[in-house]
């Protein structure tokens, strides 16, 4: 049988990983890329291949997001492996990464076994599952590192929670090393952030809230650096918010400690000022800090001290939202507006196309030995094609996850997801 064959043409290619920024078209056959650039098909499509015209538009490697709460099982009245893969691909990502704080957590095999079937049947976006750091997230015992990444598990984390003890974070670099894994730490001291509903500051000064102190995150970042240089593992930074944690990475990369971070956007487009009179829905874990926390995540994406973007894609229903400061959930759902949110940093002159697509492709798939994030001949048939100039206004309203908590509703943005073809298969097109 005869592999489907599709040309996409008058393309503007970007490819973070060869530079390719370039006029030019792709062809893909069955799952693959077959082949790609600028002069292919420079005198006409043969006609037994299907074509696209991309019309100028931007064709990339599809996103990779490394951090996101699919909530099954156990809270599927929030969110899917499924709705969540629809949300997904909505947003240009073909791949993403599950975090393991749901309810059974993913701490054994059966589980990992569990969320790749659920992702199969869902015939979607690659789900690529992280699984718990220690058992049942108490942070006590560690769960079977080399079982769970032979099943399938990508990296490890207690997300939601910190590793707190220090010395099960030290057995869990050194065991993590043996296998060369990654352990992804939410970086807050929680004696310090304590009850804390938002930063500290003036914001939350005048709102009358507990705040969070800044230091709640860069004590844990500077513990967990110290450890790293003992046991040489692989760490990574989750949600990374403070300036000061930003420098204490790039002064471990500067000594050559194997020390990683990703940045979600609503760190590096919101601020603690947009939490507004008691606004739950922009309520997170790390907290929006303050205008000058802001501008250093922009720098440290911009001089690559932040390896990746990633959503912290966090849904909730309102039941979980509508409720006192203190009470409500931490969380935003991000899939849907990551791409234009993170376009405004090109838009704003901060970044290049495919600087910013490198820390949205390339650098997640590289942080966890992903086969893809690439442009290339051979490479899985994962693209996103977009408009990079096309202004509009988010509606939650009109977002395919279930969850619509989403401070960003109403924003002016610009740029968008016209088609996402997962192995290539078209799964979303932009119906307007």
């Amino acid at each position: 049988m005869t592999e489907k064959r599709t040309a996409y043409i008058n393309a503007h290619l970007l490819d973070p990983d060869s530079g390719l920024d370039a006029g030019g078209a792709l062809l893909t056959e069955g799952v693959l890329i077959a082949d790609l650039g600028p002069g292919l098909f420079a005198d006409g499509v043969p006609e037994a291949i299907e074509t696209v015209d991309c019309g100028g538009h931007c064709l990339c490697p599809g996103l990779v997001d490394m951090h996101v709460h699919l909530r099954e099982p156990g809270h599927e009245h929030k969110e899917t492996i499924a709705t969540g893969g629809l949300s997904a691909l909505a947003g240009g990502v073909t791949s993403l990464c599950s975090m393991p704080n749901t309810d059974p957590v993913i701490d054994n095999v059966g589980l990992i076994e569990f969320i790749q079937r659920r992702a199969r049947e869902a015939k979607g976006v690659k789900v690529f599952p992280f699984a718990a750091a220690t058992k049942g997230l108490e942070g006590k015992q560690l769960t079977e590192f080399g079982m769970l990444a032979e099943a399938g598990a990508v990296a490890f984390t207690d997300d939601g929670l910190p590793i707190a003890d220090s010395q099960v974070m030290r057995r869990a670099l050194s065991y993590a090393k043996t296998f060369d894994l990654l352990i992804s730490q939410h970086a807050e001291d929680l004696s310090l952030s304590g009850c804390g509903c938002m930063a500290e500051g003036e914001a939350a000064t005048r709102l009358g809230l507990d705040g969070i102190p800044e230091i709640a995150e860069t004590i844990m970042v500077e513990r967990d650096i110290r450890l790293v240089e003992h046991s040489g593992g692989r760490y990574h930074v989750a949600h990374i918010s403070t300036a000061e944690a930003v420098d204490c990475v790039r002064r471990a990369k500067a000594r050559g400690l194997r020390v990683t971070c990703e940045a979600a956007p609503h760190h590096f487009s919101l601020t603690d000022l947009d939490v507004g009179d008691y606004r739950t829905f922009a309520k997170m874990a790390p907290p929006l800090r303050s205008e000058r926390n802001r501008v250093a995540i922009v720098e440290g994406l911009k001089d690559g001290t932040i390896d990746a973007i990633a959503t912290d894609h966090a849904p909730h229903d309102q039941e979980s939202k509508r409720l006192p400061m203190a009470h409500a959930a931490n969380g935003i759902v991000g899939l849907e507006t990551l791409l234009p949110l993170s376009l405004e940093l090109y838009h704003g002159g901060h970044m290049t196309l495919l600087e910013i697509l490198r820390r949205l492709t390339l650098a997640p798939a590289e942080l966890l030995k992903l086969p893809v994030g690439r442009l290339q001949k051979g490479a899985p048939a994962d693209l996103l094609l977009f408009d990079a100039d096309v202004p509009w206004l988010v509606d939650t309203a009109k977002f395919r996850s279930m969850s619509k908590n989403s401070p960003f509703d109403g924003r002016p943005v610009q740029g968008r997801a016209l088609r996402t073809i997962v192995d290539g298969r078209t799964l979303f097109t932009f119906d307007g």
